[in-house]
């Protein structure tokens, strides 16, 4: 049984006390017609019993009668390694956060719905980001993962900008927040630019807009002119599915076909700001302020080769560059077809962004992903690299990712649930088919398909394998070396 651990917060509608928001009912509905327990925290109910204001109070006691609290549940402040990682206590609602979340970290529970932004960068900062779930997130993830119902996985299109319509909703805020966003939408227009796109029921779900650009920023401190690739809009209106993560995939990858080692963007920041969460988790830092009151968030695509840094913190701050010295070990890791298309649904149908016109599944096409297997070879840990071999089809070495996590020996598939979190494109007849036999979990991020994937029978000829390879192998430097230079990995994206 899953137990989800549930922020009362969200229970509550800013509006109106009585209601409780469509997606919400419907994640709820779903929860509770599942192999599913919901939880509330002891002392989120006790901050609810001591609001000051009755009729609030006697309303979301109400609405809590029906969930289980929490029984002895841990505290935090008694683990002097957690409350380092999560930083310094401000207040009592801060208290309540901490315990919410340490109830995960201690696997009380195995998931945390909360829509708060500081929960949601405290779990960051923890490493268990991927149990702790947005409503939106968590309805897709329930809705597809526990076979509910069929879902299509939503696509997005790249499409003329003059195609859309700037009286849809998703506007309304930016016409509100920017002076003249109505006139520069009708300049863009004419120039014929083009925006990526995801519909929901004809209406616009989710928008990005990118420009190039070559010239200094008005800014305090100034920026100086450089080419940089520009954010112009990003506007996510339904958080589920990841479709943040993968606009900002493809910022990334447009950044590199066009050869510009630095992207920024422009933003009036919130509370719970749900964009600077997502912005900072892939290396976007505020460097300076707009005098309009925006901040400027600037993402460097490359580390300064005269500074040291961690292997994991190049992935994060840098990424797509990884770390690939001597020190760092490498795999090659067998992927049957089936769950290698699943993971890398982009594999050889997208080479490049500009050659493609239609749909940009997003399901599989994020930068953190799981891969789940029995092979019982040791060692792997965070920073190593996995050189993705696709078996049976095409046998062929097609993809890097560098590892984030390791869980060995995983026999429950709750515990495999809670490993993988929002990752997962493994359904939970898979999960629980997996764990018959003892299980390893990797969570990594991926970093790059290879230009010039590297076949079996060469594989075989540079004495890289012996034979077809049955479970993970690991390899030497000097064989990675070898693969490096026939896959055309570009040496601007590693560092040693």
């Amino acid at each position: 049984m899953t137990r989800i651990l549930v922020d009362t917060n969200i229970l509550i509608d800013r509006e109106d006390l009585k209601e409780v928001s469509e997606g919400l009912q419907e994640l709820l509905k779903i929860l509770n017609e599942t192999n599913n327990k919901i939880v509330i925290h002891p002392l989120s109910l006790e901050e609810i019993k001591n609001d000051k204001n009755a009729e609030r109070r006697d309303i979301v006691l109400s609405k809590l009668k029906s969930y289980r609290v929490i029984e002895s549940s841990p505290n935090p402040e008694n683990d002097n390694k957690f409350m380092s990682l999560i930083g310094e206590t401000d207040n009592t609602h801060d208290i309540v956060d901490n315990s919410m979340l340490y109830c995960v970290y201690k696997d009380v529970v195995n998931f945390l719905i909360t829509e708060d932004e500081k929960i949601h960068k405290k779990a960051l900062k923890v490493g268990i980001s991927d149990r702790v779930f947005r409503v939106d997130d968590a309805l897709d993830y329930f809705r597809v993962f526990l076979d509910k119902k069929i879902l299509h996985p939503p696509s997005i299109i790249l499409t003329p900008i003059h195609n859309l319509k700037l009286n849809d909703p998703i506007f309304d805020t930016l016409k509100k927040e920017y002076e003249g966003y109505s006139d520069w939408w009708s300049k863009i227009c004419k120039e014929g630019r083009k925006a990526w796109v995801h519909f929901v029921n004809s209406n616009i779900g989710a928008i990005l807009i990118l420009n190039e650009e070559n010239e200094p920023i008005d800014s305090i401190p100034p920026l100086p002119k450089k080419r940089r690739l520009k954010i112009c809009t990003i506007k996510v209106s339904r958080r589920g599915f990841k479709i943040g993560e993968l606009f900002i995939k493809i910022g990334i990858q447009t950044a590199i076909q066009k050869n510009i080692d630095e992207i920024y963007l422009t933003h009036f920041t919130e509370e719970n700001d749900y964009l600077v969460t997502l912005i900072e988790d892939y290396g976007f830092e505020k460097i300076a302020d707009k005098k309009n009151g925006e901040y400027i968030f600037v993402k460097r695509l490359f580390p300064k080769k005269d500074k040291t840094y961690l292997p994991g913190e190049i992935s994060k701050k840098f990424y797509p560059c990884f770390y690939d010295s001597r020190e760092v070990s490498k795999f090659i890791v067998p992927i049957r077809p089936g769950y290698h298309s699943k993971l890398f649904t982009d594999y050889k149908r997208q080479t490049k962004l500009s050659e493609f016109m239609e749909e940009f599944i997003v399901e599989g096409n994020t930068i953190k992903k799981a891969y789940l297997c029995h092979s019982k070879t040791k060692g792997l840990k965070e920073g190593d690299i996995l050189l993705f071999y696709r078996s049976n089809d095409v046998r062929e070495l097609t993809s890097l990712g560098v590892v984030e996590k390791v869980y060995e020996n995983v026999t429950e598939p709750n515990q495999i649930v809670s490993y993988v979190g929002k990752r997962s494109v493994y359904s939970r007849k898979e999960i629980e088919e997996m764990v018959n036999k003892p299980t390893k979990v990797i969570l990594f991020k991926w970093h790059l398909h290879f230009e010039n994937p590297l076949k079996y029978k060469n594989l075989l000829n540079y004495q890289i394998l012996k034979g077809p390879p049955q479970a993970i192998i690991k390899i030497s430097h000097d064989k990675y070396l070898k693969i490096k230079g026939e896959v055309k990995i570009n040496d601007r994206y590693t560092f040693n």
